[in-house]
This record gives structure tokens, C-alpha cells and sequence, in this order.
């Protein structure tokens, strides 16, 4: 999953993981675990997102589906899954999640479970975001549509 911060892909990510079985792996978590809070460098991004890596390929070692649950702002980063993907011989499903910009400044006026992105974050990550070029979905995230997002994912997984 990738999309920008408020976009709601970690409340989608996390539902659309429990309704396939797949493990769930999110890059905000990752970043509490690491001690890496507020840190967002391409640097730390990259030590993040290399940790992801290696929880994604124990999983997938094991016989799991993964969800991954990230901004991928930057090719490079969405480049090491491919890379996971290719060599494990697995398929990889990307899916863009975006929502209008005023839904995300109120979903980012709440705490949220795992992140502490603002919307100066929000703001920062956006400018930097490279457009996917790799086939993918996007999905429009609302606050009552959850449902229909998960049927149109499932449906594009499947494919």
C-alpha cells in the first residue's frame, strides 16, 4: 500500500490484511521499534524500509501473504519490494491510496495509533511523492467506504 500520510492506508491496510490472512507490516510500527520517531530522511527511510524487508521475506519464507503499509514516496524504495518480489518468485499487487486533502487535515488533527505524522508531514512527504509508474490501483479513501475498498482490493489481488 502506498499513499501519503492521512490518506487512510493504515486503517485499510490493517482490515484488508485480517479479511486475506496475510501478515501485516507497517512502516510506522517499524519506525516506533526502531527508535527512529520523527525521523524522515532518505537515510532513515531507507534503514525502515530495509527492515521491512527482512519481515516480509521471513513471512513470505514461511509460506505468508504480506501487507505492506508505507508512503513509498520515492521509487527507490518501492524498488527494494520489487526486488523482494522477483526473488522469492512471488506476486506483488501495488495499490495507491489517496483522499482529499481536507479529510486529511482532520484525520491528522487526531492521534493515531502508530504515527506521528502532522500535516506538515504530510505536506513534505506530497512534494517529494514520485507518481507510480508501475502497474498498480488506486483507491479513493473515504470515511464510509471501507467496504467497497476492500472488495475492489481483493478483486485486483485476485486478478
Amino acid at each position: 500500500m502506498a499513499g501519503l500520510p492521512g490518506s487512510g492506508k493504515s486503517f485499510f491496510s490493517e482490515m484488508l490484511a485480517r479479511r486475506i490472512g496475510a501478515v501485516y507490516l507497517n512502516s510506522d510500527q517499524v519506525r516506533v521499534e526502531m527508535q527512529a520517531g520523527r525521523k524522515y530522511s532518505i537515510e532513515d527511510k531507507l534503514a525502515i524500509y530495509g527492515r521491512m524487508v527482512e519481515l516480509a521475506s521471513a513471512a513470505i519464507e514461511a509460506g505468508r501473504d504480506v501487507v505492506v503499509d508505507a508512503t513509498f514516496f520515492h521509487h527507490t524504495l518501492r524498488e527494494m519490494f520489487v526486488r523482494l518480489a522477483t526473488g522469492y518468485l512471488v506476486p506483488l499487487r501495488v495499490i495507491g491510496i489517496t483522499a482529499d486533502e481536507a479529510l486529511v487535515r482532520k484525520r491528522l488533527s487526531r492521534p493515531r495509533r502508530w504515527s506521528e505524522a502532522d500535516y506538515g508531514v504530510y505536506e513534505a512527504v506530497r512534494d517529494q511523492f514520485e507518481e507510480i509508474v508501475m502497474p498498480h490501483a488506486t483507491l479513493v479513501s473515504t470515511d464510509s467506504n471501507i467496504e467497497s475498498m476492500l472488495e475492489q482490493a481483493i478483486h485486483y489481488i485476485s486478478a
